[in-house]
């Protein structure tokens, strides 16, 4: 049984598709939700740079506060309560989902795929394929 749902979110269109259907799934099943960001740059780490620009980095965090809003709000209207929005770093951003996942007892996780194929699929990598592959619980990949 699915009691405990993360689900990933750039802030991308197809993974506002996979916040929806994640509320929507948690709300079905009576589980809580949990939407994870993970971001490539801390604040500590920008700090140690020669080019750390404070406004940069104000403003991701400004993007990311608004994403968790319009989650928050998204989840209020379908009628879920249990929801809570986290942030992590980590460069490897495929590791850091299926590594908190695991961590914090989840049994489900949702991710959001473009569905590239043949060369730009070899190009720009696919995170949704890393996290099934790393995960220690089912990922349902939304397109």
């Amino acid at each position: 049984m699915i009691k405990n749902i993360l689900c990933a979110s750039d802030g991308s269109k197809i993974s506002a598709k996979a916040v929806n259907f994640a509320i929507s799934l948690a709300k079905d099943l009576g589980a809580k939700l949990t939407v994870l960001t993970v971001e490539r740059v801390s604040r500590a780490s920008a700090a140690r740079s020669a080019y750390w620009d404070s406004t940069v980095l104000d403003a991701g965090d400004a993007i990311t506060r608004a994403e968790f809003r319009s989650v928050a709000d998204r989840a209020k209207k379908a009628g879920l309560r249990k929801v809570q929005c986290v942030t992590v770093c980590s460069r490897d951003i495929a590791d850091a989902i299926a590594a908190y996942a695991k961590k914090q007892k989840h049994d489900h996780i949702v991710i959001g795929s473009h569905g590239h194929r043949g060369v730009q699929r070899l190009v720009l990598g696919s995170i949704a394929e890393a996290v099934v592959a790393e995960a220690h619980c089912p990922v349902t990949i939304v397109r």
